[in-house]
């Protein structure tokens, strides 16, 4: 019998695709990582982090990986459709998320609370989107990571990257490897929600939550590129067109 259970990202199927990955990412890229030793903790976290293109998940668990957490994502329900990838990832202990269906969604906020449950690291997208800021600021979020963190009392550790859009820009499908790049993931304290929690998990209470995740993720991002911050983030309900926003 495995040690682990079928669904835990510790699995043969994890420990394949870190056992390829990893040296590729290596290779191909430098590395800044910085605030890890706020992931090594015990008990099961929130890892959230903003969302510049889509090789950026591939630099986010090389991050987590590194700092001794198995990663568990919530990602789109649509990859896991790909045959053969869909099937690999769901072995690996990852998470779909099907938009515009509350007993999908539903489902998969009880696998994100069981992964905390099992002490595991759960790794978030809070804007659930690539941003739309043309100068690539997190926008508002949804309230996903918010719930999880209050209906299960684990801490959100908030966590910003740089340096993805340089290798895939966003929505492009060419990769630039060379020159080398960099990517930099800076993660920072735990997201102060310890008010929050003694109250109802109501909207005002998950939309307080979501703001305090998002402007700490964006400080440190600020921090990292040495800029300021739009003092007003890009309203994602306005910014997505209807389906993607579903």
């Amino acid at each position: 019998m495995s040690k682990f259970p079928a669904q835990s990202p510790r699995g043969f199927w994890y420990r394949f695709i870190a056992g390829i990955l990893r040296p590729l990412l290596l290779a191909a890229t430098a590395r800044d990582w910085r605030g890890g030793h706020y992931l090594r903790i015990d008990g099961g976290i929130v890892v959230a982090m903003n969302h510049l293109s889509w090789y950026d998940p591939l630099v986010a668990a090389h991050f987590v990986n590194d700092n001794g957490r198995p990663v568990r994502f919530l990602a789109k329900v649509e990859i896991f459709k790909i045959p053969v990838l869909g099937a690999i990832l769901k072995s690996a202990g990852q998470i779909p998320v099907q938009r515009g269906n509350s007993d999908a969604a539903a489902g998969s906020l009880r696998a994100a609370f069981a992964a905390i449950e099992d002490n595991q690291c759960v790794v978030i997208y809070p804007e659930g989107t690539l941003t739309r800021d043309p100068q690539l600021w997190p926008m508002t979020a949804k309230t996903g990571a918010a719930r999880i963190a209050l209906m299960t009392g684990a801490p959100v550790i908030p966590a910003a990257q740089w340096g993805p859009q340089e290798v895939l820009a966003p929505y492009s499908k060419r990769p630039k490897f060379f020159p080398r790049k960099t990517m930099h993931v800076w993660a920072g304290p735990e997201v102060d929600l310890d008010d929050l929690r003694a109250l109802p998990v109501s909207a005002a209470t998950l939309r307080e939550a979501t703001e305090r995740i998002m402007r700490d993720i964006t400080k440190i991002l600020a921090t990292q590129r040495d800029e300021v911050a739009p003092a007003v983030p890009l309203d994602r309900r306005t910014a997505l067109p209807k389906k993607a926003d579903s």
